[in-house]
């Protein structure tokens, strides 16, 4: 099977000739035959490796004999064997380099891999390892970022050169992904770009992370603090290009690479930004526009790319453009593919050809076996000629492997291309005996793979040899397949493949077997059925005796349900029991191991009724269909009706097929009544009929007949013409005459072709004749522009022409008009709308067809305030003929540019004279401002500013007040009228305390415009102003310090101030912006502490703060949640332990010090006579030591030795170190006594430092650890 296997996978190989391409020697199945070497397989030129793992550089070959390998690092040979950490794999020239034990930097390097046998020396690519990079981002103190709101803002993002770059992308401090939009977007560089921020962009956590892909690490800068002020916003502006900056720049791509261009402009409102190409059409299917429209990107560049882009930046202000120079460059690239490997027998020829392309022009250079071609051993048999190698007359010895080195500024291409010079008689490699099975009329294929030098030659022969298979209906491939296009039943026997060259021949024989289709015979019919009965559908199946069938019965285009009642046999589907969830489509399938087919019929499952239900079927197809009264152009069809299956039919549908224009597509013809068995045809010339019937009851269409025998129809002349005859012009001297095409139905006869006549519509002129075959248009060049002319295209085929075709009308190409409209006037209706007034242009001036009419308008300056405005044309569009127009939303007050031009298909004529018209005041917008100053108890000042958009010449103000209560409720209204030229008043007789609400409008002659509303409160006294607060309270909870409060004052600025009641002078008032609400939820109060706390409104930098009488609340202290460590088992155990510690060494003191009563030290040492015992040590105030050989050490303050390791008898605590400052004798009961007259010595810093420490867990655990 394996053998098989292999067999099979040789009939890939192609053999085209003498200078045959890509010829192969099959090693697999050729054994013995030798083959230079051939790389399959080697690392990337660019091979970026991960640091954690161990570098593996691939280079795999194959040759007979199979190759060995060499490698070169940095261009000199490397010794692999000198090297520890670096090993070959066995029968591969793949390196491993272990990197445990070495530094990944010292393998970054360029390397090259040779493959060498007797036959010649392939070598790979250079192979550049580099380690991925995945540097962490410098350390930085980023500023908050402090901004008026409208303003533009880019957030740096700057991340470090990773090797490959990072992703960039920015979050959250909750790792969600920050909104991006038309108006924030991140660019290319991965910067964030703000056209305009608002108050919602102020925040703390803007964080830019980098995601490096080959180490999957992420780096994360520092969060960057954004903080919008609403005070003082940006006024709206035109767009203006953040990125890229000037009106234009360039870039350079590589061929076949992306191309992404980006253009990020700022403004008010949100600029929209949009693509054109100045010199071409944008290529739809390669073009994307990402990031909200900001970056254009182009896939897969081409030649074709290369030229001006231009994107546009726009809004209700204005736009500006950018234009970005595209220059496309292009490393080398096959133009047919790298040069294929050649199999020649001695004195043949052959090339090898490099072709290749590039932009720059890339450079050739050829080496054999590895070594340049001009220092290689003279060879008078290869001839080189810049990107070919000519080989005449090869001799055996000549087996080489040619490198093709292509290059230039953008990169390299390296192909090895061998010349196998062999003699080798001819083998097929095709399995012997092989059996071809094929479904008839379709197509067969019968291979012949073969190998051999020179080229064999294939001939093909059937049975009995009597003559060669090279005609129809047979045809041979260069690859020795053999092809029947049909296979029929009489193609089926035994063929031989005869493989011959100089050397001998090879015979193969293989069998082809034609099988008869699959086709299902009675297909399932469409049932309804009542709920509970049973229904069958019979599926019944022809199929060829050979071939073993498989009957699968689907439901819904889905597996059958697994039910019982679904009873599946060799040519039926029954269903008993019928439910409603049983309705659908049911399908059978019958597949064979070459071929299928299938048929559907639909279940409906209907409510029983009391009596039983008939069960409609649709009808049983027509039979028996005859063909009578032949005539040139119709004949009769009669026909036999089938069964009804109780629902009578009601019409018949007779169709068609045409077999010799359209071979298997049937099409309707013509429908008759139910009551009718017979039909008079009307037929078209030409055509091979061949007819079939379908009855149509209640239910559906019965299935068709068999067809009718064929009815050939002769051919004649066309009977009608092309209909949709035009005449249009694409350039303004050229005239396109198409129409819609006969089919090949309409033809009639053979050889259809086209008369085309056209003559311009003038007096006398002759028509002029073209005949167009195997086209639907025709251009006729060099007419004048935009000319009417009359049209008429007749159908001819090979038996005459068709009727004489009606006259159609068309126009010449167009041209831009040459003239503009004349008289043209405006008359101002009023101050916001003007009507333009315009002469017809003469058609002739016009030279095409009129679309219609623009007027170009624009503003130059306000009356009052000649500087001009600097405001793009406004165009308005007058469709058709036109000869005035109404120009709506003018500006008041204010001068108006404007002409008019007609435009026709092509674009505008020239404009006409540019004239101006005034328009008339209107009323003005209002004041700017207004600002209540200089608080009384009975008077206040108010300041206003002149509106921005006054509409005219400002005559004066009325300004409106009345009080406002505590309820909000209005008081009268006081109305003061006010001059032009003022811009403040003071108002007097005010009630104190009482606040007031002032309505300001400006007037010009047309009358009032809108007014500016303003509130203020008068003041209590002379000292103190009114506070617009009151009901300060507070309320203390788990989440903090809820205050709540009332406040009735007209600034919008309303702030909680809070200072711990104690502080020092340094300390600062915390503030928490109120947003509108009359509470405010104070948290991360300090618990135990009291805190002063006072409501701020703060209003215009000139007026004073209106401030809420101070409130202090106090933070209850917060019990510690933390568990009782005294209720702990642990903690219990250790203080045991150290008790049970403190005891044994009051024991080791006791016994040490003597079995004496309460005498001094000294005289204890004086009068002991034990020569065993050794006195008190001077220098560390330590207790001498037994003698005895269990216990070696004295007891000393000493820590656990280093090693980790404490022997028994060790202690942290020393009975020194309680005896220093004081007497150090023990009672009976344990206590100290004044016995100690002198204080002990220090010790060294470190342990004095110790032991003075009061004793600790830590120490504690030491101590007991002595003892264990």
């Amino acid at each position: 099977m394996m053998e098989r296997r292999r067999m099979d996978a040789a009939l890939l190989v192609l053999f085209l000739g003498h200078f045959a391409t890509a010829l192969e020697v099959p090693l697999d199945l050729l054994e013995g035959l030798p083959q230079p070497p051939t790389i399959t397989h080697q690392s990337p030129k660019d091979y970026i490796i991960d640091p954690r793992e161990n570098i593996i550089i691939h280079c795999e070959a194959k040759g007979k004999p199979h190759p060995s390998f060499s490698w070169t690092r940095n261009g000199t040979h490397f010794d692999i064997d000198q090297d520890p950490n670096v090993t070959m794999r066995p029968h591969s020239g793949t390196l491993v380099v272990d990197i445990s034990r070495a530094k990944v930097e010292n393998y970054e390097c360029v390397y090259q891999c040779t493959a060498r046998n007797k036959h010649g020396t392939a070598v790979s690519n250079n192979i550049v390892v580099q380690q991925s990079r995945s540097p962490l981002w410098s350390k930085e103190k980023i500023k908050p970022i402090v901004v008026r709101e409208g303003v533009s803002l880019v957030l740096p993002c700057r991340p470090p050169a990773g090797l490959p770059p990072p992703i960039i992308f920015w979050m959250d401090n909750y790792f969600q992904r920050l909104p991006q939009s038309s108006r924030v977007s991140q660019s290319l560089n991965g910067d964030l770009y703000f056209s305009n921020v608002l108050q919602e962009d102020s925040r703390n956590d803007y964080i830019c992370y980098a995601r490096f892909p080959y180490t999957q690490t992420i780096q994360q800068k520092q969060p960057i603090t954004v903080k919008v002020l609403s005070k003082d916003p940006a006024d709206e502006r035109k767009p203006n290009f953040l990125i890229p900056s000037g009106p234009s720049s360039s870039k350079i791509v590589l061929r076949g690479q992306v191309l992404e261009m980006e253009c990020i402009a700022e403004g008010l409102p949100t600029p929209e930004i949009s693509w054109t190409k100045v010199s071409g059409d944008l290529p739809a299917k390669r073009t994307s526009f990402l990031h909200y429209d900001r970056t254009l990107r182009i896939v897969n560049v081409s030649e074709s790319d290369a030229g001006d882009y231009r994107c546009t930046a726009r809004n209700m202000l204005g736009s500006v453009h950018h234009t970005i120079h595209v220059t496309v460059k292009a490393a080398p690239y096959w133009i047919r593919g790298p040069p294929s490997n050649l199999v020649l027998a001695p004195g043949e020829n052959g090339s090898l050809t490099c072709r290749a392309s590039g932009t720059p022009k890339p450079s050739i250079t050829w080496a054999m076996n590895g070594i340049p071609i001009e220092n290689s051993p003279k060879d008078l048999s290869r001839k080189v000629e810049d990107d070919t190698i000519i080989f005449t007359d090869v001799q055996t010895g000549s087996s080489a492997v040619y490198q093709c080195n292509v290059s230039n500024d953008y990169g390299y291409l390296l192909s090895n291309a061998f010349v196998n010079v062999l003699s080798e008689p001819p083998r097929v490699l095709t399995q012997a005996n092989k059996v071809y099975q094929i479904i008839r009329s379709h197509q067969a294929l019968l291979d012949c793979a073969s190998f051999g030098s020179p080229i064999p030659k294939i001939t093909w022969f059937k049975d009995s040899r009597s003559s060669t298979l090279d005609g129809e209906p047979y045809i041979l491939h260069d690859n020795g397949t053999l092809e029947i296009p049909i296979a029929q039943a009489h193609n089926s026997g035994k063929y031989t493949c005869v493989a011959g060259n100089t050397l001998g021949i090879y015979e193969n024989h293989v069998y082809l077997e034609v099988k008869e289709p699959t086709r299902i015979l009675k297909q399932p019919d469409h049932k309804v059925v009542l709920r509970g009965r049973s229904v069958v559908f019979e599926c019944t199946v022809k199929h060829d005796p050979s071939l073993i069938p498989t009957m699968t019965w689907l439901k819904d285009d889905g597996e059958l349900p697994d039910d019982e009642r679904l009873i599946v046999d060799s040519d039926s589907l029954t269903i008993t029991d019928v439910t409603e969830n049983d309705a659908g489509e049911y399908t059978c399938i019958m597949n064979t191991t070459l071929d299928h087919d299938s048929a559907r019929a639909v279940l409906t499952v209907v409510e029983a009724m009391p009596t039983p239900a008939v069960v409609y079927e649709r009808p049983d197809p027509p039979t028996d269909l005859e063909l009578t009264d032949h005539k040139k152009r119709s004949v009769q069809l009669t026909w036999t009706p089938g069964d009804e299956h109780n629902s009578p039919i009601q019409k018949f549908l007779i169709q068609y097929e045409d077999s010799l224009h359209h071979r298997g597509h049937w099409h309707n013809l013509t429908e008759v009544p139910g009551t009718k068995t017979t039909a008079h045809l009307k037929l078209s010339p030409y055509v091979h009929y061949t007819f079939r019937v379908l009855a149509l009851n209640a239910v559906n269409f019965s299935r068709p007949s068999f067809p009718s025998r064929v009815f050939k129809t002769e051919p004649a002349a066309p009977d009608e013409n092309p209909t949709g005859v035009q005449g249009f012009g694409t350039e303004h001297d050229n005239l396109v005459i198409s129409w819609k095409p006969l089919s090949g139905l309409q033809s009639n006869g053979p050889g259809l072709h086209y008369k085309v006549m056209w003559r311009q519509k003038t007096a006398n002129s002759e028509w002029n004749t073209v005949t167009v075959a195997n086209n639907s248009k025709f251009v006729v060049s060099g007419t004048p522009t935009f000319v009417p002319y009359e049209l008429k295209v007749q159908a001819v085929n090979d038996y005459g022409e068709g009727p004489e075709p009606p006259i159609a009308h068309g126009h010449s190409g167009e041209d831009l008009p040459v003239a503009a409209p004349e008289n043209v006037q405006a008359m101002v209706l009023n101050s916001t709308l003007a009507e333009v007034h315009w002469d017809p242009v003469p058609s002739k001036l016009i030279r095409g067809h009129l679309k219609g009419f623009k007027v170009y308008y624009w503003r130059e300056h306000s009356l009052h305030n000649h500087n001009p405005h600097h405001v793009e044309n406004k165009i308005l569009t007058f469709s058709g003929n036109h000869s005035h127009g109404m120009l709506p939303g003018l500006h008041p007050f204010s001068l108006y540019s404007f002409n008019v031009r007609v435009f026709n298909g092509k674009g505008e004529g020239p404009h006409s004279p540019t004239q101006q018209f005034e328009t008339p005041e209107g009323v003005p917008g209002a004041p700017t401002s207004l600002q209540v100053t200089n608080f009384n108890l009975d008077s206040l000042t108010l300041e206003w500013s002149p509106p921005h958009v006054r509409n005219g010449r400002i005559t004066g103000y009325t300004l409106k007040y009345q009080p406002v209560n505590n309820s909000y409720e209005l008081g009268p209204v006081e109305e003061l009228a006010l001059a032009a030229n003022e811009t403040s008043v003071t108002l007097s007789n005010l009630k104190y305390s009482t606040r007031y609400k002032f309505y300001l409008n400006a007037k010009t002659v047309r009358g009032a415009g809108p007014a500016i509303s303003q509130e203020a409160v008068t003041i209590m006294d002379e000292v103190r102003p009114v506070s617009p607060f009151g009901n300060v309270s507070s309320s203390v909870g788990e989440d903090g310090a809820l205050i709540s409060w009332e406040y009735w004052g007209p600034e919008k600025n309303v702030y909680v101030e809070y200072i711990v009641e104690k502080s020092e002078g340094e300390e600062e008032w915390q503030k928490e912006l109120v947003n509108g609400s009359q509470n405010i939820m104070l948290k991360g109060l300090k618990g135990g502490l009291s805190y002063r706390v006072r409501l701020v409104a703060k209003g215009h930098h000139d007026q004073p703060l209106h401030r809420s009488e101070e409130l202090l609340v106090t933070v209850p202290a917060v019990a510690s949640r933390q568990v009782d460590i005294a209720t702990q088992g642990w903690f219990i155990g250790l203080m045991c332990a150290i008790a049970l510690l403190i005891l044994i060494l009051l024991i080791i003191c006791f016994i040490q010090r003597n079995k004496g009563g309460k005498y001094p030290v000294k005289e204890k040492e004086d009068a002991h006579t034990d020569p065993e015992f050794q006195p008190m040590k001077d220098d560390d105030c330590t207790f001498g030591e037994y003698s005895d050989n269990e216990d070696h050490k004295p007891l000393k303050g000493s820590r656990t030795p280093s090693n980790g390791t404490v022997k028994r008898g060790d202690s942290d605590d020393s009975l020194v170190d309680y005896g220093e400052g004081g007497d150090g004798q023990f009672n009976e009961d344990g206590s100290f006594i004044g016995q100690y007259s002198g204080k002990s010595v220090s010790r060294d810093t470190a342990e004095g430092h110790e032991s003075s420490e009061a004793p600790s867990p830590i120490n504690a655990m030491n101590s007991l650890n002595s003892f264990v």
